[in-house]
């Protein structure tokens, strides 16, 4: 599970204090697939990124199994992010130079892992999102589409319990976005935790449950929703 305890996150410059999140609490179950909404600068990609163990928040706690993230050291918690958390962006980030398969490696590669197990799990997983007769093909090769489901492969080679996913179909065509989001489903049908922040409302509504971030305040999309009132 991970819990949002009284959670605020401020940004300082010079005189100006801008609230990215105001004393947010939150329930996401494991297993759960919420999508996040609201307009640009709601502080939407600021949660996810305090979720994601990347962004310390300025007051309260984000808690993960009962476990405190960020009272962890940091090698503890970047190993967590490592083992536990996968990351869908918008922009793919791929490694130009890199085949497919090399791309979805270097997870297991900065795990440490054994170089016939990178290769074997890499081919796995390109069979899995179906990009089985591209494993050598560079990102330029690739279509768009085709690059998103190379990342999705890329996000599962640690096998992570917890997916976040922030914008997954901000560049795509209407047909290669039903994809990722059969994909994410899929994911989600696996046991795996769903984090997503969109703007696509259609997209949004393939989650369990929607919430809408505005001015860094939470609010549900139902009054059983696993929200805390702050």
């Amino acid at each position: 599970m991970l819990q949002l305890e009284s959670v605020r996150k401020v940004y300082r410059k010079k005189q100006d204090e801008v609230v990215a999140l105001d004393t947010a609490n939150l329930e996401i179950p494991r297993g759960d697939y919420v999508a996040i909404i609201g307009p640009s600068g709601s502080g939407k990609t600021t949660l996810l990124s305090i979720l994601g163990a990347m962004s310390a928040p300025s007051e309260g706690r984000i808690l993960l199994d009962g476990e405190s993230v960020y009272d962890l050291p940091i090698n503890a918690r970047a190993e967590l992010r490592q083992n536990k958390i996968g990351f869908v962006f918008q922009t793919f980030n791929l490694i130009p130079y890199l085949t497919a398969m090399e791309n979805v490696q270097i997870p297991m590669l900065l795990a440490n892992k054994h170089q016939g197990q990178q290769q074997q799990k890499a081919e796995e997983l390109l069979h899995k999102v179906g990009l089985q007769d591209r494993l050598h093909h560079k990102p330029a090769e690739l279509s768009v589409g085709q690059q998103q489901r190379v990342a999705l492969a890329r996000m599962l080679a640690n096998d992570p319990a917890i997916i976040l996913a922030d914008e997954p179909t901000g560049n795509l065509d209407p047909a290669t976005k039903e994809q990722v989001m059969s994909f994410l489903a899929q994911f989600n049908e696996e046991g795996r935790t769903i984090v997503m922040v969109t703007h696509d409302l259609s997209a949004a509504e393939c989650a369990k449950r929607t919430l809408t971030l505005t001015d860094g305040t939470i609010h549900c999309e139902s009054e059983d929703s696993l929200l805390i009132s702050a």
